[in-house]
């Protein structure tokens, strides 16, 4: 791969990275950056989206009523 090449997939990625933190802001998701780095990349390598998201869906739950019980803000 030339450097023109791998630098080209690095702006290709950025640019969807930069795209899918848009789109989670929209949708009011919670996640942070890393964490969308993250859950992209463990699609990429084959895990159940639907299953993946509905695991985080439950771990948001979670930490809410965690942070409800225990009289934390959940911003």
């Amino acid at each position: 791969m030339t450097n023109e090449s791998r630098d080209n997939s690095v702006a290709s990625a950025a640019e969807v990275m930069a795209t899918v933190g848009e789109i989670s802001d929209l949708l009011e998701t919670g996640l942070d950056d890393q964490m969308l780095l993250i859950i992209v990349r463990l699609c990429e390598l084959g895990v159940n989206p639907e299953a993946l998201a509905s695991i985080i869906q439950e771990l948001q739950q979670e930490m809410a009523a965690y942070k409800s019980a225990s009289g934390e803000s959940t911003s």
